[in-house]
Order: C-alpha cells, then sequence, then structure tokens
C-alpha cells in the first residue's frame, strides 16, 4: 500500500504520519524534529527527523509548472559575515540561486536551490529548471547570466553599481524573498540548519511561501499527501550519504 511513496519501508503507522503532515502545515511557521518529537510522543529523535525531511522531499511536486511571465533572479549567501572576502566570494557561507515570479507590484511563485558558485555552470541549469523559456528574466549586470538570450529567455539587465537606488530597490522582490527566508530559518530552526540539508528547507520554504495565501490548513494537509504517494521514495541512508557539515 505505501509502496512507491515517501512512507515505503516506514514502521511508523501512516495515521502518525498524517498527524505529522498536519502538525507541519497547521503550523504558519513550520517545525523543528524536536518539537515534532515533543508533540507526536516519539521516543526517537531521528524518527522526528526522518519524518520531516521525507515530508519536505514530497513539497517538491514532480513536474510542478515553471515560473513565467517577468522573473527577477539574483543569487544570496546564508550565513554569518565573513571578513577577508569581497564580492560572490565565501569560504564558509551556502550560496543559494533565487527566482521570484513578477505579479504586478507583488510578488508570484518563487523557486529557490543551493549552489556551489554564481558561474553561468551553475546558474544556468537553475534558471532553465526554474523558469518558462520565452519569459523575461530580471538581472544584475553579473557575466553568470549571460547565456540567457541564447537559452530562450529575453534579458533584461538592472545596473547596480552608480545607481542612486540600492539593490533592494531596483530589485525588490528577489530581496524580499531572501529576507523572508533568513527570519524563517533564524526563527523556526535557530539558524541550525547544515549545508548539506539546505535544500531540503528551500522546498519546504517554497512550499509554505507558494502556498501563503491559501486560506485552508486543510488544503495544505490534503497537497502534501497528495504529493506524498506522487514522488519517489526517500530512503533514510540517502538522506545521510553527506558526511556532517558545519551549519552555516
Amino acid at each position: 500500500m505505501t509502496a512507491g511513496t515517501v512512507f515505503q519501508d516506514s514502521r511508523v503507522p501512516l495515521t502518525l504520519w498524517f498527524r505529522a503532515a498536519w502538525w507541519m502545515t497547521s503550523q504558519k511557521d513550520g517545525v523543528s524534529a524536536m518539537g515534532m518529537q515533543r508533540i507526536l510522543g516519539l521516543k526517537s529523535y531521528k524518527t522526528a527527523w526522518t519524518m520531516l525531511h521525507k515530508l519536505r522531499h514530497a513539497m517538491v511536486r514532480p513536474g510542478r509548472d515553471r515560473l513565467q511571465g517577468r522573473v527577477e533572479a539574483d543569487e544570496a549567501f546564508l550565513g554569518g559575515e565573513e571578513e577577508g572576502v569581497r564580492g560572490r566570494q565565501t569560504e564558509s557561507k551556502a550560496m543559494i540561486a533565487v527566482a521570484v515570479e513578477e505579479d504586478g507590484d507583488g510578488i508570484g511563485r518563487i523557486r529557490m536551490r543551493r549552489i556551489p558558485d554564481a558561474s553561468a555552470e551553475s546558474l544556468m541549469p537553475f534558471i532553465e529548471d526554474s523558469v518558462e523559456p520565452g519569459g523575461v528574466v530580471r538581472t544584475d549586470g553579473w557575466s553568470g547570466y549571460q547565456p540567457l538570450e541564447g537559452r530562450g529567455y529575453r534579458h533584461k539587465i538592472t545596473v547596480l553599481k552608480g545607481n542612486s537606488e540600492t539593490a533592494s530597490e531596483l530589485m525588490p522582490r528577489v530581496h524580499l524573498a531572501v529576507s523572508l527566508l533568513k527570519r524563517w530559518l533564524l526563527g523556526t530552526h535557530q539558524g541550525g540548519v547544515s549545508t548539506e540539508h539546505l535544500d531540503a528547507y528551500l522546498d519546504e520554504f517554497t512550499f509554505r511561501f507558494n502556498h501563503r495565501k491559501s486560506r485552508s490548513r486543510g488544503k495544505l494537509f490534503y497537497r502534501l499527501l497528495e504529493q506524498a504517494v506522487a514522488v519517489e521514495p526517500v530512503p533514510y541512508k540517502s538522506l545521510i550519504k553527506c558526511a556532517a557539515k558545519p551549519n552555516f
């Protein structure tokens, strides 16, 4: 019955999985593994952590629609201040790529992904996975975005250098999305997110953000379970396959 779903090979009863999914979606800002363990009365922190990560995996719907129309795209760092580095260099912080749909003066849907660096080799696959070809992608003048025109996108460059307006004023949507992400990571998880699992937290934040206008918690619960039986299983070993890395 659970084969081919995120519940595959789990010894946790489905009723407990459903309670976990309800608790996860009913809390506006999300939950931590420790909070989940306490609320559900689980004996093991490992069990709570695994359940949360499997549910985060289910938050990415297979074949989901790409962003359309006008999209702001940029990179951002997650982590504390670093000394002796400039521009897009970093020694310990995590770099993420962000794409945000324009919805009039507001924000539509978003996409986020951890990337190794700000090269075109890292940025272009993210853009192609996230944005429908033919759309307008607005970026700063960074060279990593130069191939956009040749990939079927209309590229609008917003020059930041020498402009009297700040980057957050010139590209407000993407900067607001990053600001909300940082606040969420700090508030819900106290910044205790390891780099190796960052994509899972980005997926959860994206799911929550893109469903922020839903007035029904029940609908989010239904959507999560619907996707949980549509995605591929994710064994525990695959969740911990990387060696532990410091929190950013």
